[in-house]
């Protein structure tokens, strides 16, 4: 397989068995340039990268939210093993995590700021608290993770695969040339490789944390869950805007 898809046919005049995926790309590239907007992700902008980025992950609220219910699980967890069972408090530990997040929906709502992010935590960290007590195995509070990158790691392959890359379907939202930019080649190789880069992050989560899982080694996956998180994503985002950026060079005043 060659390192990029290969170029679009000569256009035709569109048909009706056309119009569709056309139809549908519009609806996609909107979605995903809407979402990436509402992050700051926007390069029409002209923000710094630094800007972007920090933006990106929320600020300081949006790091804490993000980081501290995870870390108060694996402290509490590992702070009350049993050194006869080898076994934490599972209860306390998911009580702990679950009451965090939902400190940060309520601290939202008294500043009277946007709480969609606080609540998805708060509902990531409700679900996994669930599957975790159901089942009596704290290495199951990490399932939802698992899930969670399998999609968008497998979302991302399987775009840059079939050449309709959702780094390039939002860009072009956002720049205003819908798909166009399927027609040059060095974008569309820029983009099927940055799509190429964010599923290789979410493979790699699941590849280094998914034996930890079997092993039931429920520190070390919760640190490396914290460790591959932020720490990678920051970065990737970075990298991204950069190469969008280059790609799209600010016009001159």
């Amino acid at each position: 397989m060659s390192d990029e898809p290969r170029p679009d046919t000569p256009e035709t005049p569109s048909s009706g068995s056309e119009s569709a995926p056309q139809s549908a790309s519009d609806i996609l590239s909107a979605a995903l340039g809407g979402a990436a907007r509402r992050a700051g992700l926007d390069p029409a902008e002209g923000k710094s990268t630094g800007h972007v980025v920090w933006r990106a992950m929320g600020g300081w609220r949006g790091i804490l939210e993000s980081v501290v219910p995870g870390l108060v699980f694996i402290i509490a967890y590992t702070v009350t093993i049993d050194p006869s069972t080898g076994q934490g408090d599972l209860w306390l530990s998911l009580a702990l995590s679950v009451g965090i997040a939902a400190v940060f929906v309520v601290a939202r709502l008294i500043a009277r700021q946007p709480v969609n992010a606080a609540v998805g935590g708060l509902i990531a960290a409700g679900v996994a608290a669930a599957l975790a007590a159901f089942t009596g195995q704290a290495s199951n509070n990490f399932i939802p993770g698992f899930i969670t990158n399998i999609l968008y790691g497998s979302a991302f392959l399987i775009s840059a695969l079939i050449g309709w890359s959702l780094i390039g379907l939002a860009v072009g939202f956002l720049m205003g040339e819908g798909t166009a930019w399927r027609r040059d080649k060095r974008k569309r190789r820029a983009f099927f490789w940055l799509a190429i880069a964010w599923a290789s992050l979410f493979a790699a989560r699941l590849i280094v944390q998914v034996p930890l899982y079997f092993a039931d080694n429920v520190t070390a996956l919760g640190t490396l869950k914290l460790v591959m998180g932020i720490p990678l994503f920051a970065p990737m985002v970075a990298v991204t805007w950069l190469a969008v950026r280059a790609l799209y060079p600010p016009t001159p005043k």
